[in-house]
């Protein structure tokens, strides 16, 4: 080979090398943090149990697991051409996944990967199966529906579980993965188009709560090679996933305050004020303040934000009189549930809970002092309770049989009445507050 010829092709290697380099770069999108550095596995560890699990192993416990985890972890993972590579072992499939060292709460997720013939994987989010990955082509998975594509929520039962439309690149080829998740809601896009659309996942691990409010991002294995590589996160912050809920489903609602006074209210309006473009509750004061509209059935939509101990709440289809809970079909709790003063309270005293019928699930609140997005849809003697994109209470009044406090009101069967606030003497800013009429 002549000098010039070699020149030639090390000039051509590294000219490939350094737009290599300068490619893997620019793909980390704007405000994104890489997950994997190519190079290692550092970040990543082997995945011990699974959440519910987890929850009851002692430090000593997880400590012990994990160190068999990581060992099991070395032997089936590697880095190889820049990717994650899973070998393939055939074994106690799940088992080996791979997950991140660090737990997230809201985020969205860039992640590239790559399946054999008949491959099968997934991407865990908050430790909870799964995005679905695999061979859309392989027959025997026909009766799974693989046909549909991947980027579904394989292990929903109440919501959707198939992909919209079927984007898959051709196996052996590179795919990509868009993933948003706030609260339990799956916005997936796969190689740009959109297959789940704000979806809410199940917890798979314990299908009677919500998706888990923090947890690690897996990546499953089903006994198939898999690679994966260009992978990279970013945390939406509180503020920003409270837009992007209000978004979602933004269509018909009807403001019911306009920021700047107490037009379309009634009620003991003396006892509230208005600061900074919120209603708030003055301190040491109360009363229930309402709507001069009636409603039905309706979705109300309400930001609000808890001092210490701060106590009020939603009147759902108030008459205008006496306390919501006892005269309305009930109220639904605003309330600081972890705070100590609150320790000893009956389980349909916290928040997001029908007053004295219903518990609602807790831990989903947002530290005190940051804006919560909360949603009530009431549907005959049905009510939803959703809190930053969980849904935290989801039951039917009607099949309650006995209250905290002995009977059931004969107000819960109202049909329509105002929707208000329940003051309590604390100030609690409430903002953003729409209803939209159902049938």
């Amino acid at each position: 080979m002549n000098i010039l010829r070699l020149s030639l092709l090390l000039m051509a290697a590294l000219t490939t090398n350094l737009f290599s380099s300068i490619n893997t770069k620019a793909q980390c999108p704007e405000g994104f943090t890489p997950l994997f550095n190519g190079k290692d596995l550092t970040g990543w560890r082997g995945l011990v149990g699974d959440p519910k699990s987890r929850a009851a192993m002692s430090p000593e416990e997880i400590a012990k697991a994990q160190v068999e985890a990581d060992s099991r972890m070395k032997a089936h993972w590697k880095v190889s051409e820049n990717a994650i590579e899973f070998d393939g072992s055939k074994g106690d499939n799940c088992k080996n996944n791979l997950c991140t060292a660090k737990e997230y709460g809201d985020f969205e997720l860039y992640i590239d990967w790559k399946i054999k013939k008949a491959g099968d994987s997934g991407i865990y989010l908050r430790g909870c199966p799964q995005v679905q990955i695999w061979d859309t082509t392989y027959e025997p998975y026909k009766r799974m529906e693989n046909f549909k594509g991947s980027g579904g929520l394989y292990n929903n039962k109440k919501n959707p579980r198939q992909a919209l439309v079927h984007a898959d690149n051709k196996i052996n080829s590179w795919n990509t993965f868009y993933i948003r998740l706030v609260g339990e809601k799956v916005l997936v896009k796969l190689n740009g188009k959109v297959v789940v659309d704000n979806v809410s996942m199940e917890n798979f691990w314990e299908r009677d709560k919500p998706l888990y409010r923090l947890g690690s991002i897996e990546l499953q294995n089903h006994s198939s090679p898999i690679h994966f590589k260009n992978i990279y996160i970013r945390e939406i912050p509180a503020e920003e996933a409270n837009q992007i809920l209000d978004k979602m489903n933004s269509e018909g609602y009807v403001s019911l305050f306009n920021g700047k006074d107490f037009t379309g209210w009634k009620g003991p309006i003396d006892q509230y004020e208005i600061k900074e473009g919120s209603i708030v509750c003055k301190q040491g004061k109360g009363g229930h303040i309402y709507t001069e509209k009636e409603y039905a059935n309706f979705v109300a939509k309400v930001e609000f934000k808890l001092p210490p101990a701060g106590n009020n709440g939603l009147a759902i289809r108030y008459p205008g009189t006496g306390n919501a809970h006892k005269a309305g079909m009930t109220e639904i709790q605003i309330l600081d549930s972890e705070h100590p003063k609150y320790a000893k309270l009956h389980p349909t005293q916290y928040h997001g809970s029908v007053y004295g019928l219903i518990p609602a699930h807790r831990g989903y609140l947002r530290p005190v002092g940051e804006w919560n997005f909360q949603t009530v849809t009431v549907i005959g003697s049905e009510i939803k309770v959703e809190l930053n994109g969980f849904t935290i209470l989801d039951a039917d009044v009607s099949q309650v049989k006995k209250a905290k406090d002995g009977e059931v009101y004969p107000s819960s069967k109202r049909k329509k009445g105002h929707f208000g606030f329940a003051g309590h003497n604390d100030p609690v800013p409430f903002r953003n507050i729409a209803i939209k009429e159902l049938p």
